[in-house]
């Protein structure tokens, strides 16, 4: 069976906590990312760094109605037992999720790209994009080549990470040219995969987009 999603709205609830086996505790705050333009409502996931400005990252199958829709962040601020608070936290992006409607979710499906089939999948798998940037991001599709430099350590993208001290995020990021725009964020640990998933509310319209970064800990602990 493939993977199933987890108890999203408890994640994006400010003061939830978790603990590693290890003790590490965790406490969720959740972080505004400002408001992100969909010109044509066709969402896209990726590393930033990687996949952005190449024109080979494609848009979910589900979209959405064009505007403006916000971005937020549930980031962890871990903390050892015993030990004082510091003056740098210890700051994990959790998840991130791309707000459509301000309703509960009631269903979540996984967010599909073309020619990708649930079905194929096998116990506990998933489809989700590859980080090796140790970031993420969503966009919608009419701003990909509105950041041609992406890849390289220049540029509008480049320069929020930077400026910032490389600070989880979420950070928005306007191409000074087309006024396109970005939200992007660390992706939790750092490379891997992870997967997006679409939220729907009771009448079955879509609620969110929502990327689990895998730092909240599962039932079976894993």
């Amino acid at each position: 069976m493939p993977m199933t999603a987890r108890d999203y709205a408890w994640l994006f609830t400010p003061g939830s906590t978790f603990a590693y086996d290890s003790g590490t505790v965790g406490t969720i705050h959740v972080a505004g990312g400002g408001e992100l333009w969909l010109p044509t409502g066709q969402v896209v996931a990726c590393d930033p760094f990687v996949s952005l400005g190449r024109g080979e990252t494609e848009p979910f199958t589900v979209s959405v109605e064009p505007g403006r829709y916000s971005v937020e962040a549930a980031v962890a601020t871990l903390t050892e037992p015993d030990e004082p608070p510091s003056d740098e936290p210890h700051l994990r992006v959790a998840a991130a999720r791309l707000v459509v409607r301000d309703e509960p979710t009631v269903h979540w499906e996984p967010a599909l790209c073309p020619g990708q089939d649930p079905a194929a999948l096998g116990e506990d798998e998933f489809y989700g994009y590859g980080v090796d940037a140790g970031a993420g991001c969503f966009y919608d599709a009419a701003a990909d080549a509105s950041f041609p430099e992406a890849e390289g350590d220049e540029g509008p993208l480049w320069d929020a990470f930077e400026n910032s001290g490389w600070a989880p995020g979420p950070h928005l990021v306007t191409a000074p040219d087309s006024g396109h725009n970005l939200v992007a964020f660390s992706s939790g640990w750092g490379d891997g995969a992870y997967p997006t998933w679409i939220g729907r509310s009771a009448a079955g319209e879509v609620t969110c987009y929502l990327t689990d970064f895998f730092v909240v800990p599962g039932p079976d602990g894993g």
